[in-house]
């Protein structure tokens, strides 16, 4: 058998059971009156800065499936998708397998390549996939920035129903990545920037995905640089539009500057959501 070992260090996410439940013991499922949705958006920092609002989003989603399909992103518009081709991967509860069966279709559907390379946007919500569905299979596949990921998302729908099987969605994305850092700063610096951010830019982000327009949320996030992963989120608008879904609610939004001293505004921060269909 072939596994998918971990990349990221602990400092990413816990790599202890332990650790790991005690993190999530606020988010099981029906704990906090939650839903039973079948597609979501979560971030993908470390969980240090967006682990609780990542958590928010899984604790969303129906608890009983066969397969959680996590859509990673990272990748530019000419990119073809991606997909982890090992039999399971490494989790803090042990392995988890892979879906091959759904995999193998979507890879011919999809005209998918192999995932070759190191990248955080499905592995750090890996140890929450196997928290929350204990008994499920995962799929990773990591889409490209362009409106074809929305027809991904929707032949991802189609091809779960042929083979009959149970799955939701989780789209793995974070928002504006602000500051030197990044080589994002059209706002300045300080609280005007914060302000910005958290008000117009991150903001016209979700309320174009609360729209349910692909269009639209793709061409924000190009002329507005207001996510990193634009085609995870693609992918999951077509899942929910060919489920019927009615259009993503935020749950929880922050960005990593809450997480600092509220008096010194970092020069650098990102911004998080979560997100779910059919609320």
């Amino acid at each position: 058998m072939q596994i998918r070992e971990y990349s990221l260090p602990a400092g990413w996410f816990p790599h202890d059971s332990d650790s790991v439940r005690g993190f999530l013991s606020d988010y099981k499922p029906g704990k906090k009156g939650l839903f039973s949705c079948q597609a979501a958006i979560c971030p993908h920092a470390g969980w240090y800065y967006s682990g609780k609002i990542a958590a928010l989003g899984f604790a969303s989603l129906k608890p009983q499936i066969d397969t959680i399909v996590i859509l990673g992103g990272h990748l530019p518009a000419d990119i073809q998708p991606l997909f982890a081709m090992e039999d399971a991967v490494r989790t803090p509860f042990g392995i988890m397998p892979i879906d091959n069966e759904l995999r193998g279709v979507l890879m011919d559907k999809l005209n998918g390549k192999e995932d070759r390379y190191r990248d955080n946007t499905i592995e750090v919500l890996l140890p929450m996939a196997r928290f929350f569905f204990p008994d499920s299979r995962v799929l990773w596949l990591r889409l490209p920035a362009n409106t074809e990921s929305f027809e991904y998302g929707k032949i991802i729908s189609k091809t779960a129903a042929k083979l009959k099987k149970k799955i939701n969605v989780v789209a793995s994305a974070d928002l504006t990545h602000y500051g030197r850092n990044y080589g994002f700063s059209p706002k300045g610096s300080g609280k005007q920037a914060l302000d910005w951010v958290r008000n117009e830019n991150d903001a016209g982000f979700i309320k174009a995905v609360e729209s349910g327009d692909y269009k639209k949320t793709l061409l924000h996030a190009e002329e507005n640089s207001s996510t990193c992963s634009a085609g995870a989120v693609l992918g999951v608008l077509g899942f929910a539009f060919e489920q019927g879904l009615d259009n993503a609610k935020l749950l929880e939004y922050s960005t990593s500057a809450d997480k600092d001293d509220s008096s010194i505004i970092p020069d650098s921060f990102v911004g998080y959501a979560a997100m779910a269909f059919g609320v």
